[in-house]
């Protein structure tokens, strides 16, 4: 199970309540009745989805919540970039040139290949990265193109690296 396909199973605010009942000790539908306040064909209907699901196991009077789907969950690898973007905006530049690359290569698919830019034109798409961050937009277009990401000559600029979306 995903980490994200978890949190979609546990944003319904009657299975988050099933779970917390389960881990809390219950184990039976009556007793998830009796712990969570909700009425018995709602529980019934989180609890079908949960065993679909896998995150729930065992029959009634012995069901438990599968705690190592949790687990698989927190190990899953974060994409480099990801603890430096928070909303589409960049919080700041990672000190390490790898990481820095991987948040750099992410905010370049805001230019189209073979198109060029004007100055300002770079500086309003960058602004947009930068708002509300540590890291100003001259920063990152000066990185954009020391990491070959953009080129630039007569005030131009052009993407030439990093990965396309399709």
């Amino acid at each position: 199970m995903t980490p994200g396909e978890l949190i979609g199973l546990l944003a319904d605010p009657v299975r988050l309540r099933v779970v917390s009942a389960l881990v809390l000790g219950a184990r039976s539908p009556a007793e998830v009745v009796g712990m969570t306040g909700v009425d018995a064909r709602r529980v019934d209907g989180a609890l079908r989805r949960l065993r679909a699901s896998g995150l729930v196991a065992g029959q009634p009077g012995e069901m438990l919540v599968r705690q190592d789907l949790f687990e698989q969950a927190g190990r899953v690898p974060r994409p480099p970039a990801d603890p430096f973007l928070r909303d589409g905006r960049l919080l700041r530049l990672p000190a390490q040139r790898g990481r820095r690359r991987a948040v750099l290569e992410r905010v370049c698919v805001v230019f189209e290949p073979g198109r060029h830019y004007s100055e300002r034109e770079v500086t309003d798409l960058l602004r947009g990265w930068c708002d509300g961050g540590e890291v100003d937009h001259v920063t990152v277009r000066r990185y954009l193109v020391d990491e070959g990401l953009l080129d630039r000559a007569d005030g131009r600029y052009w993407r030439s690296g990093g990965p396309v979306e399709v």
